[in-house]
């Protein structure tokens, strides 16, 4: 199946709400060798002026693949993920992610361009933490992060 170049502009929902944890947010900076004390003890993390733990800045990636999941599980995309290699991942911060934030995010499919048999997708994942519990019905959020991703999904032969 090729790719349909209808995906450009098409807008995938937040759906999925995402507990940031203390212990998600330790495990990551292990995994990614982040040392900072921020990652790992409250005090350290109160004393720059947190509520909580600080997630280091690719933490967004857990978000952000969440909701590229929505894509690639698309039927009317096209996307054979066996196919996929991942080409270039962008952050920018709006405020730092801590422990106790209720993420969502949206996600945006910026590009299609054909590349020989395959094609490179670009999309932008809008990372929002929910304000308050009724959040899903008063639409109260704040930015956090904006995460810029390319695939390419390579053609038949590649």
């Amino acid at each position: 199946m090729t790719i349909n170049p209808d995906l450009q502009g098409r807008s995938y929902p937040a759906h999925e709400v995402y507990d940031v944890g203390r212990e998600k947010i330790r495990e990551f900076a292990r995994a990614v060798k982040a040392t900072h004390p921020a990652h790992f003890e409250v005090q350290a993390a109160q004393a720059l002026g947190h509520r909580d733990l600080v997630a280091p800045p690719t933490f967004a990636i857990i978000v952000a693949q969440r909701a590229d999941a929505q894509l690639i599980e698309d039927p009317a995309s096209g996307i054979d993920f066996s196919r996929v290699v991942h080409a270039d991942q962008r952050f920018i911060h709006h405020r730092p992610i801590v422990a106790g934030d209720r993420l969502v995010a949206e996600l945006h499919v910026d590009g299609v361009r054909a590349m020989g048999g395959g094609a490179m997708i670009t999309t932008r994942a809008e990372i929002f933490a929910l304000t308050d519990a009724d959040a899903a019905a008063t639409g109260a959020r704040e930015a956090v992060a904006t995460t810029t991703s390319s695939i390419l999904v390579r053609g038949e032969g590649q």
